[in-house]
């Protein structure tokens, strides 16, 4: 059976990658320090799988403890979610998001190599494709990064390249994400933000259950149909499931592949708003307000060499991410 360490295990969506994995007969190993989530995911990922997660507290940055981890298991492959992932906080505390996301990833590659496992899916973003593609968004185009936490996700994409193109024993996958929303159907584990959420969908769901009063929407005169930004929401399972199937076509390559994952189609932030009041018989009341610096118009995957190459597509729909957001919530109101 094949082991895999899940850094940031616990987090949004290494918890609904870990129950996938399971699902599909890998065994696994976490490494969490609990800065962006709760012990409380493990109990719940208990109820979910049946089992007890095998688990380490502890900063990827730790090499002490990493190297433990390595030395206890017998560790095939690394998903790395571990990282911060605030866009504003990393503006205003650069350092944090550089020491956390790129000395900790270097770190975590260090421990790696020292153990011989050169095998890694990594957690990448959108965010890599900067303001000046046009969606749909290819692999091949060129990347660029307007703030400190998309800076992290191209260095480490750097890094992970150039350590394939030194050692032809690594096999690299980068994953770039879109939009992560929805819950897993149990209503047990979801999205779960520290203070104000910065993603729409909790916000969405916050104000529907009366801890915050309306939803901001920044800026509705862009040039797309209803004047709101554009984005390719997929639903977190889906992305999960990503993961599992990056993970087997890693374990059978060499070198570095990248791939996006997203569903292809663009929503705008209305679209989610009706399709959330209406599959939940909710009101949500909004507020426009300016553009924020930084916002794109409209951001949506190609999402064919994924599908081509893994054999990957999305399932589940808007309808399915918002009921499944809602019922997270409403179980959950204050999260964990």
């Amino acid at each position: 059976m094949v082991q895999v360490l899940v850094t940031g295990g616990t987090g949004y969506i290494g918890s609904h990658t870990v129950v996938e994995l399971m699902a599909s007969n890998f065994e696994v190993v976490v490494v969490d320090d609990f800065s962006n989530s709760s012990p409380e995911v493990l109990n719940r990922l208990k109820i979910i799988i049946g089992q007890n997660i095998r688990f380490y507290k502890g900063s990827i940055l730790d090499k002490e403890l990493m190297n433990q981890i390595f030395r206890e298991n017998h560790i095939q492959i690394v998903i790395h979610f571990a990282a911060h992932k605030a866009v504003g906080e990393s503006v205003y505390n650069p350092l944090k998001y550089y020491d956390n996301n790129v000395v900790g990833t270097l770190s975590l590659l260090e421990v790696m190599v020292a153990n011989g496992v050169k095998n890694i899916v990594f957690s990448s973003s959108a965010t890599v494709y900067g303001m000046n593609n046009l969606s749909p968004l290819t692999e091949d185009l060129p990347t660029s990064a307007i703030n400190p936490y998309g800076n992290t996700k191209l260095m480490n994409e750097q890094i992970l390249c150039d350590l394939a193109n030194a050692d032809p024993d690594w096999s690299i996958t980068n994953l770039r994400y879109f939009n992560p929303i929805g819950a897993h159907e149990t209503g047990l584990i979801g999205e779960a933000p520290n203070g104000v959420p910065s993603n729409l969908m909790p916000y969405i769901t916050q104000v529907a259950i009366g801890k915050l009063e309306a939803l901001s929407i920044y800026g509705a005169d862009y040039d797309t149909p209803d004047g709101t930004g554009v984005r390719d929401y997929i639903h977190v399972v889906d992305l999960a499931k990503g993961h599992v199937i990056a993970v087997k076509h890693n374990l059978k390559s060499k070198g570095t592949n990248v791939y996006n994952l997203g569903t292809g189609q663009g929503y705008s932030v209305l679209d989610l708003v009706n399709a959330f009041e209406k599959e939940n018989n909710i009101k949500i009341p909004y507020i426009i307000k300016n553009r924020r610096p930084g916002d794109v118009a409209t951001c949506y995957a190609d999402t064919t060499k994924a599908e081509k190459e893994l054999g990957w597509k999305s399932e589940k729909s808007i309808e399915d991410m918002v009921i499944d957001s809602w019922r997270w919530q409403k179980n959950n109101p204050n999260g964990y």
